[in-house]
This record gives structure tokens, sequence and C-alpha cells, in this order.
């Protein structure tokens, strides 16, 4: 059960991940056989369905990969099904406060008070066919990934109490719905955008903790060299690349 991508960040490393947004466990085969570290199965923004995850979580653990889903919203109970299905995470979307990123993370881990709720006979605890019931808890908490986007504004504002949550492994600044949020819809170079970006890194930073962003190929030095350990990029922008470098020395 160990999260292989946690323990690389652990080290200090960066995980490198790729998205996905439609049902494929082909696709994560390939992925994990091209190298990348981890793949994010998005709920939020795609087509799959609990099922789906389930099957391309299935692919990930086959060919060696991480899987971490981002559910459709950072309710408990989509967080859960997501958790239920074997992911090793869940990357929770739009969390703003405090309180929500505690909520996330009791959705994610076993315990007194906890709101995930602890059933016999899912995918993670081997179809109740693996270890007893309090070693899985244990195993599952030890080995489990929580990561909250910092998306909005308002989280910024919030990120120090945001930080002291414990329990939260990355921290997850979103560029898209971040400018959205700050009246620049899909300008996260703007620069009260681009500042509020730096300035929440530099923060997550101080504190010890783990930052994340998405990245492409130009840019992946620099958000490496930002701090950041948790990073993916969109599977569309991988074929665009590649259909550049094919189609370019014939035009």
């Amino acid at each position: 059960m160990t999260n292989r991508m946690k323990a690389k960040m652990a080290r200090g490393e960066a995980a490198l991940g790729c998205s996905l947004m439609f049902p494929s466990p082909q696709l994560v085969e390939m992925l994990g056989h091209a190298g990348f570290d981890w793949v994010l199965l998005d709920t939020e923004h795609g087509s799959l369905s609990p099922a789906d995850v389930e099957v391309m979580a299935m692919a990930a653990d086959a060919v060696g990969i991480t899987a971490i889903a981002r559910p459709r919203s950072n309710a408990a109970a989509d967080i859960q099904a997501m958790m239920d299905r074997g992911v090793a995470g869940v990357q929770v979307p739009h969390v703003n406060t405090a309180e929500e990123a505690r909520r996330a993370v009791s959705a994610v881990k076993f315990g007194p008070g906890a709101a995930r709720g602890l059933a016999a006979g899912t995918r993670p605890d081997r179809w109740g066919l693996g270890a007893r019931m309090a070693d899985f808890a244990a195993q599952a908490n030890a080995h489990s990934l929580v990561c909250v986007q910092i998306e909005h504004e308002e989280a910024v504002a919030n990120i120090e109490e945001i930080l002291a949550v414990e329990g939260v492994d990355v921290f997850f600044i979103g560029p898209s719905d971040l400018s959205q949020s700050m009246g620049f819809p899909g300008e996260p170079k703007a620069p009260p955008v681009a500042a509020a970006i730096a300035g929440t890194l530099a923060r997550i930073r101080a504190a010890g903790r783990t930052p994340g962003m998405p990245a492409t190929a130009e840019n992946l030095p620099e958000v490496i060299a930002s701090g950041c350990r948790y990073i993916y990029t969109h599977l569309p922008r991988l074929i665009g690349a590649g259909v550049r470098g094919f189609l370019s020395p014939a035009r």
C-alpha cells in the first residue's frame, strides 16, 4: 500500500503527473510506461464516473504509478466515493478556509469523528480479503495523500490558517480559477494574479509545506524552481506538443 509518489515528495523530489478527463485505463498504462510518477483522474471537469475511476486506478497499480482523483466537489461524500474506488489520494477543489481543509482531511482519513466511513469489502481493503480492518485503516491513513486546491482570493487571504491544518500533504495553486476569481479569467500572468501566486508559493515554502502547480513543457523548470513538488500537465497539451513536433517538418 506504499504511496510511491508521496514518498518521492518526502525526499524533496518532484513527482510528475498527467491529468485524464475521460475513461481510458489504456492511457493510464501508457502514462506509466512513458515514465510518469502519477496520474490525476479528474471527475470535477471530466466525464469519469466512480466505476471508471476504479478501473483506471487498477491500471495505475498494475503499471506502477500512483492514482490521485479530483472529486466533483469538496463535499465529504464526493471525496469518500473516490477513496473507496482505491485511489491513493485526492486533489480537493475549492478549499477556501481552514475548516474546509479539515473536512477534506477527515473525509480521507479513518478515525474517531472522521467523516470517512469504514466499510468492509471495498477495493482499498482488498475486498475484505486482506489485512485486519484495524491494520488496513492504519495503513490507509499513513499512505493516503490529501491535496487541497488554493484557487480563490478567499483561499489566498486565508492561506496561513489553511497551512496550519494537520494532515494536508500538498497545497495546490490553481492558476485558472484563481485568475477568474481575481477578475482576469484565463490570465494567470496578469500582474495581480502572478503576484498572488508568487506570494502564496512563498508562504507555503516558508511554512515548510509542499506546494503544487500545473506545468507545461515550457515552464516546467520554472515551476520546479518555485519549490513545487506536486506537478502535472494535461493530456491535450502532451498531444498538442507531439502533433506540432510531427507536423512541423512537413509544413
